[in-house]
């Protein structure tokens, strides 16, 4: 492996050489779901008979939008959905989650996170964290329990089971947010759906399905989940979405989270596509592909730092089921350094020097690396902490694997060569 552009160190690059060649059969993998997912899309396409027309906007009420109504049947088939809402005015996949549970929910009723404590992001919503009147779940009467993870790991299925018949809504976080948990596969999804249903037989699952979509053959639609949430700057736009959000599932349920998120009465019918239609198209038919270049970038990142002395989540070995990796990299210096480096080989603001902040919706300083074409957008190259024990990164994206590879290589350039690690 050779580097004429970057000034890599050579022990780096021997190094990363032999990682990549030891990925091989991860990447096959990989390849082989990204080739049965690229077909899904687009018989989905196909299926709806997408035309140009679809790719034009419209201003003003929006009604009679043809590419937006199209699109909500393109999401909806290749997430195994009856029916979808996807929308550019879902401002990030906090947004679109609050709607669906605000959507569903009424006073009274309880909702059940089975998979422990939410997403920072999440807690202000539910009403766990932050100035009570605000307007969280909590505010409006509906309540709040969780079943924990066994040894903050493993789903408690005999405890989800007894909890489901106070519930109306059972919670999956399909992803690890900022833990150490494993994410959770679509298999384990079923399980855990299906303790539920035990319990409850009429109890809602929602997931939140961030970071996963087109990481493995099948959405959690397939395992009985009822709605299923995302981001369009994360998998499901492909790094093309300029921003946006997607609630799939139910159909009488969808209906429900459009009306919430437009008003009542007119739900999915309203709501101007503006120019954005051929952006959500292009992004979710370049999704699968893309969804294989960050998970390239995820195993080989894993593995390269492996081989530098540091413990991964999930190991490089380890099957994925969503485009996120844990680097535990001990100390604060070491992960200032980290971030430093996958800056540097960002396409965009590469001469930024990030620093830890106050942001918005986190309890800990924060630090994040993201030089991206779309602001925030995780399925390109990013990686971000917050500054407390262990000092683990959590490192996503990567919109082709060449990109995504050499930034990878620069966090550990940047760490060599402020003598925090040796080779």
């Amino acid at each position: 492996m050779t580097d004429s552009f970057f000034g890599i160190d050579k022990r780096i690059l021997n190094l990363s050489a032999l990682a990549q060649s030891e990925c091989a059969e991860q990447f096959a993998v990989i390849e082989e779901t990204a080739e049965c997912n690229g077909q899904k899309v687009l018989a989905a396409f196909i299926k709806n008979r997408v035309s140009e027309s679809c790719l034009k906007g419209t201003t003003g009420y929006g009604y009679g939008d043809l590419g937006r109504d199209t699109l909500d049947k393109v999401f909806a088939d290749a997430l195994g959905a009856e029916d979808a809402v996807v929308r550019h005015t879902f401002v990030n996949g906090t947004h679109a989650l609050s709607t669906a549970l605000f959507g569903v929910l009424r006073t009274g009723d309880t909702m059940l996170s089975v998979t422990g404590r939410p997403y920072d992001t999440m807690e202000e919503i539910i009403g766990l964290r932050g100035e009570p009147g605000k307007g969280s779940l909590r505010d409006f009467g509906i309540n709040y329990i969780q079943a924990d993870l066994i040894n903050n790991r493993d789903p408690d299925y005999e405890t989800i089971t007894s909890l489901a018949p106070q519930a109306k809504i059972a919670y999956i976080q399909r992803s690890r947010g900022y833990s150490l948990r494993p994410s959770f596969d679509i298999e384990t999804i079923g399980k855990m759906i299906e303790a539920a249903k035990k319990g409850n037989k009429d109890i809602i699952i929602v997931v939140d399905n961030c970071y996963g979509e087109f990481v493995e053959k099948y959405e959690p639609t397939a395992v009985g989940a009822d709605l299923i949430v995302g981001s369009l700057i994360k998998n499901a736009g492909g790094g093309i979405a300029p921003t946006g959000g997607y609630i799939a599932g139910r159909a009488d349920l969808v209906e429900k989270c459009a009306d919430r998120l437009t008003c009542v009465g007119m739900g999915k019918e309203v709501g101007c596509s503006l120019e954005v239609n051929r952006e959500l198209y292009l992004g979710i038919f370049l999704a699968p592909q893309t969804v294989s270049a960050a998970l390239k970038t995820s195993v080989f990142a894993c593995r390269l730092f492996e081989k530098l002395g540091f413990k991964t989540l999930p190991e490089s070995g380890e099957r994925r089921t969503d485009i996120i990796a844990s680097v535990l990299l001990e100390n604060e210096e070491n992960l200032t350094a980290f971030c430093q480096g996958i800056q540097k080989g960002s396409p965009v603001d590469s001469f930024a020097v990030p620093e830890a902040w106050d942001m918005p919706g986190y309890e800990s300083k924060v630090i994040m690396a993201a030089g991206a074409f779309t602001m925030g957008a995780s399925i390109e190259l990013s990686a971000d902490a917050p500054i407390r024990p262990p000092f683990a990164v959590w490192l996503q994206g990567g919109i082709t694997y060449p990109s995504g590879k050499t930034g990878v290589m620069l966090a550990a350039d940047e760490m060599l060569k402020k003598g925090l690690i040796k080779i």
